[in-house]
């Protein structure tokens, strides 16, 4: 198992923990010379917090982890692309990279939607990877929502 399957299983973890508390059920960690230093799932429901998102919760507790609101050289594993709001977290931290996996073509903000990374008005564009547990990904979500109608 590469480093990269093993980090995108931990967040593929974190998204089935946030459908189990009933968030929406995605995932996100964050890995630093190669360890994980921060991992989120969904927490709007339960925090009262619309901007409770994985990537945002995992990019707070990086921070809080290694003292500082850059986190140069750090990578993102985040089981759905990230919407406007993620993306512009993710840029304003400076992550290194960023991998996802399923394609959110309603309410993504990198590779659907307004592609945040292409505006001009964006300071920092991480090296973006798409496509990793895709699948796996995808059918958390299926699942989830599935199992409300």
């Amino acid at each position: 198992m590469t480093d990269t399957t093993r980090f995108m299983d931990s967040a593929l973890e974190e998204a089935r923990k946030a459908a189990a508390r009933g968030e929406v059920p995605i995932g996100a960690v964050v890995v630093l010379d190669g360890r994980i230093v921060a991992a989120a799932g969904n927490r709007t429901r339960e925090l009262n917090d619309i901007t409770a998102h994985a990537e945002i919760e995992a990019i707070r507790q990086a921070a809080a982890s290694v003292g500082t609101e850059r986190l140069t050289g750090a990578d993102l594993y985040v089981t759905l692309e990230p919407c406007t709001m993620c993306a512009a977290a993710i840029s304003f931290a400076r992550i290194r990279r960023l991998y996802y996996g399923a394609e959110d073509p309603k309410g993504g903000g990198v590779d659907s939607g307004v592609r945040f990374y292409a505006s001009p008005t964006c300071h920092h564009v991480p090296d973006v990877y798409s496509g990793l547990a895709e699948r796996e990904a995808a059918d958390i979500l299926r699942d989830f929502f599935a199992g409300k109608r």
